[in-house]
């Protein structure tokens, strides 16, 4: 781990600052309250007036946060010694990265002597709290850091004994079963059935017998069996399906429906669609839990087809590094689990902003933005401080770049290279960020859209953003390449053959028929005027086209795991046309409600929306949540006619769907923090009606569905007109009913 620990101390004894000891250390469940006590033994040296003791937990954990000022609250501490000195409390955020959060335990008028002992109790329960919450996920070792300053000189120094304590998945509340979207007949893939807790965690706590229902014969697939997993899930490999066709799997569990797996489309074709979540930290950075169990998780409960590790590159030490890279080589498994070594360039925003860095071979030299945490500064004359350092030491490497929005976000306007630069990340658990990719069309950035999780909490594949800052479920993105290997991938991602969503698994085709004598580049002839290139017929997303002639034919398929709710079709920034499933002769008395966006592009994004829902005249029949990621936020129903809300939006929307039985002149009326949005129910009709609410693409929007579930199919064919200089970037953004998104890479056009 690189962290920022002081390299002063009084000695290198470990008995001079004393011992501690905390118990209980069982395994507790996620989101229960628990009561646990750490007892400090003064050392040789005793703890001097204003000397203290510094207990400190993760920044990324969404646990309880510690607070000694209201006994009868949730987390609760309290402090008290068998010496004469008075101890003081401070709860709060005073220790460096990724420490951030901690408990100091203070010794003021008077000192303590060795063998003097400093108790604390966390979610003290003996004046009516409830107890310490415990995090939303699971985790092999929940720390609890002890350090001290035992001679009041501010530099706090980790005891020699650490403590943890295992969180482990609640009861079975949801199934989940997966498959990838595209293969050819006969070729293999998988499929992953696992139970999540309530809070997302695959959890031990499920059983039953199993039966599955495929809606295409599957070749390798038994029907019936009792999932009874080692771990926490199943993976059924080496099936296939030998006709083309569209297969979802209905599974049940001792005789109830629980979750459907696909669509699987199996098509010919020269290319399969891979699926990989390539973003996320671990507990060797500013993540938990550890690399090997984060691999784990990507392959074997989420169900992967691609993934890799990106821990901010100010704090990968050296033995880190060398040992991701050997686990980056282990667990890559040609045909079967793709894994590139790589790291998070995280520069300020102000010199290039964080960008993502994939190799496609092990060995390579890290060049980071700084070494702001490390104190090892052997390898400092490998830095590169801006993003145009960066890619002067990358130039000549086998590898690709992500621009990335995280807390930091990526400054497109500063540097690009179109070389190494292949793509901008749409979606994270940070929340969607459209402008990352609308920004750069003016600037002829022919750039992919991929969308990983950024996941903290140790779930690539499958992060849930908790009750923490995090305000969305993580993305996914899909490769289309012919196999799933280092150089299929890499070749994908150059070539901008992928597509990402919010989270769910579609399947998505978009393909332009050209005119005879059209020119498909291999390499953005931008940058590389010697790029490989090929007359062509057709091209799909991603591809940069030189078209002989003015038009050209555009192909759109959606197959989709819930109804789809809307494709927008967009010519860059500009959108071209709303295509649905239904049309105003389908609508009936379901309302739906949202709310969407961010305050502005910085860390500080997050926006609060607060309000209430009131159907006057009409009565709500039926009710479902929209993007409700964080349980613990209100939005929920109040009686017959209203629905209150507390949530967060970062970039992304939530909202609900009511079921109305409404009379003549009912009105809604939604009152939010942001504003106030009123209208007559037989005026919402197709089209949103939208709130503009300031911010970055903030609004309140209200329209009319259908009664019933959409279809989760979708077809159709568009011919454009290109225009007369630069690109004509075509490329589609998917909505579900669900809540979920989805959106292409551009094709590049240009005459």
């Amino acid at each position: 781990m690189g962290e920022n620990a002081p390299s002063v101390r009084p000695g290198d004894d470990p008995t001079l600052y004393g011992s501690a000891t905390l118990e209980p250390v069982e395994a507790v469940e996620t989101r229960t309250f628990q009561t646990f006590r750490l007892t400090y033994t003064v050392g040789r040296i005793g703890l001097d007036d204003t000397g203290a003791i510094r207990i400190s937990f993760r920044s990324i954990t969404d646990a309880g946060r510690a607070q000694s000022t209201d006994p009868g609250g949730p987390n609760y501490v309290s402090a008290v010694t068998d010496g004469e000195a008075k101890i003081t409390l401070r709860c709060g955020p005073e220790g460096p990265r990724p420490w951030a959060y901690c408990v100091t335990a203070q010794v003021n008028g008077g000192y303590l002597k060795e063998g003097e002992t400093i108790t604390l109790t966390f979610g003290d329960m003996s004046r009516g709290s409830p107890g310490m919450l415990m995090q939303t996920f699971a985790e092999h070792s929940y720390e609890f850091r002890v350090a001290t300053d035992v001679q009041a000189t501010g530099n706090f120094l980790p005891l020699s004994e650490q403590f943890v304590v295992p969180v482990v998945a609640g009861p079975a509340h949801r199934w989940a079963a997966v498959m990838p979207t595209l293969r050819r007949p006969g070729e293999p893939f998988h499929l992953g059935l696992k139970s999540e807790d309530r809070n997302g965690n695959p959890t031990q706590q499920a059983k039953g017998r199993v039966r599955l229902e495929p809606s295409l014969p599957v070749t390798g697939l038994d029907l019936e069996f009792d999932y009874a997993p080692g771990d926490r899930s199943m993976v059924f490999e080496g099936l296939s399906v030998a006709a083309p066709g569209t297969l979802r799997i209905k599974v049940f569990v001792d005789d109830a429906l629980v979750a459907e797996a696909g669509p699987l489309v199996v098509e010919a074709g020269d290319h399969a669609g891979f699926w990989g979540d390539l973003h996320g930290q671990t507990g060797e950075t500013i993540g938990v839990n550890t690399i090997e169990s984060y691999f784990d998780f990507a392959r074997n409960k989420a169900f992967l087809d691609v993934s890799a590790h990106q821990g901010n590159d100010f704090q990968i030490n050296l033995p880190f590094w060398a040992r991701l890279n050997e686990l980056t080589a282990e667990w890559n498994e040609p045909g079967r689990f793709t894994v590139f070594p790589g790291y998070e360039w995280s520069g300020n925003t102000a010199v290039g902003g964080d960008h993502n860095v994939y190799f496609a071979t092990e060995g390579r030299t890290i060049a980071r933005c700084s070494h702001a945490i490390l104190e090892d500064r052997s390898d400092l004359m490998t830095d590169a401080n801006t993003l145009t350092d960066l890619y002067d030491k990358l130039r000549g490497e086998d590898c690709v770049i992500y621009a990335h929005v995280g807390g930091r976000y990526a400054n497109i306007f500063y540097d690009h290279d179109p070389k190494l630069e292949t793509a901008v990340e749409m979606h994270s658990a940070w929340g969607t960020f459209e402008w990352i990719l609308t920004d750069g069309f003016p600037l002829g950035r022919r750039v992919g859209v991929v969308c990983n999780s950024d996941g903290h909490k140790g779930r690539p594949g499958a992060s849930y953003p908790g009750a923490s800052r995090f305000g969305a479920y993580g993305g996914l993105t899909c490769f289309l390449t012919d196999r799933n290997d280092r150089a299929s991938i890499m070749e994908a991602q150059r070539r901008r053959h992928h597509y990402g969503t919010t989270g769910c698994r579609l399947f998505m085709d978009v393909t332009a028929t050209l005119p005879d004598g059209s020119v498909v580049f291999e390499r953005n002839p931008a940058a590389d005027p010697d790029a490989a290139r090929a007359e062509a017929r057709t091209a799909i997303m991603g591809d940069i086209v030189r078209v002989a002639g003015g038009e050209v034919t555009l192909a759109v398929r959606i197959e989709a795991h819930a109804g789809i709710e809307r494709v927008e079709l967009r010519d860059g920034a500009a959108p071209l046309e709303v295509i649905r499933t239904y049309g105003e002769e389908d609508l009936g008395n379901r309302i739906r409600v949202l709310w969407a966006g961010a305050e502005y592009r910085g860390r500080g994004r997050d926006t609060l929306w607060t309000g209430r829902a009131r159907f006057a005249g009409a009565s709500i029949d039926r009710f479902e949540t929209v993007n409700h990621w964080n349980k613990e936020q209100m939005l929920e129903q109040r009686g017959g006619e209203s629905v209150s809300f507390k949530g967060v939006t970062t970039g992304n929307f939530m909202g609900f769907d009511a079921w109305l039985t409404a009379t003549d002149g009912s009105v809604l009326t939604v009152e939010t923090n942001r504003g106030t949005l009123e209208r007559p129910l037989a005026g919402i009709g197709l089209d949103p009606i939208v709130m503009d609410a300031g911010g970055l693409d903030r609004r309140l929007s209200v329209q009319r569905l259908p009664e019933a579930r959409l279809a989760r199919s979708l077809s159709f064919e568009r011919t454009l007109t290109l225009k007369a200089d630069g690109d004509t970037p075509i490329w589609i953004a998917v909505t579900t009913e669900d809540g979920f998104q989805a959106w292409s890479s551009p094709i590049y056009l240009f005459r």
